[in-house]
């Protein structure tokens, strides 16, 4: 059985870990509280989430100020080098258990990509692509800004996420490197949301 590995939580350092089994503690600290320089010894213990949304969330105290944090975004942030930036690159749980925030169930993935890539049988393989039933053929929209910009109807579904991705193209896109559980890889998102 592999060994347990904790990391301290950016930001918390010496104060609160992560492990890779998406477990979280407390560290033995001293801490000022109250007015002046009054100081009390806080024992380090492991730390009982709670269920917010379907999601673990813990709660952090430092200097009488609270923070709480969902713990697969703690594990990111300790293993996987994620720096939460709002909502366009997210934390997926792969298995799509909101509780089990494991290393090797998480990656740091496009928020658009997170959306698509667990729809369900009867949808299009590609992003911006469904079946219109009652044209009998698939097809492709964009949205950007709240705007949708339908692309046309295709026979083919192929044909249609390429339509897609052609216009993705035109909007200018970035290079964005994404780290899972030690690998990387490449993928290609816009800087606009779109979907």
């Amino acid at each position: 059985m592999q060994e347990e590995i904790w990391k301290d939580v950016p930001g918390y350092e010496g104060s609160y870990q992560v492990s890779d089994l998406g477990r979280v503690r407390s560290l033995d600290r001293v801490t000022r509280y109250g007015v002046g320089d009054v100081t009390r010894f806080i024992k380090g213990c492991l730390l009982k989430p709670g269920l917010m949304n379907g999601y673990l969330n813990c709660s952090f105290s430092v200097e009488n100020t609270k923070q709480n944090y969902k713990v697969h975004q703690l594990v990111a942030m300790a293993f996987l080098n994620y720096k939460p930036n709002g909502r366009f690159i997210v934390v997926d749980h792969i298995n799509n258990i909101k509780t089990d925030n494991r290393l090797e169930n998480l990656q740091v993935i496009t928020q658009r990509y997170n959306v698509v890539k667990d729809l369900k049988i009867g949808t299009s393989k590609h992003t911006g692509v469904y079946w219109h039933t009652k044209a009998k053929k698939w097809t492709a929209c964009i949205r950007i800004n709240g705007k949708k910009t339908y692309l046309g109807v295709f026979i083919d579904e192929d044909e249609a996420g390429l339509a897609y991705q052609n216009a993705l193209k035109e909007l200018g896109k970035f290079t964005l490197t994404i780290q899972t559980n030690n690998n990387v890889e490449q993928r290609e998102n816009n800087r606009v949301e779109a979907e």
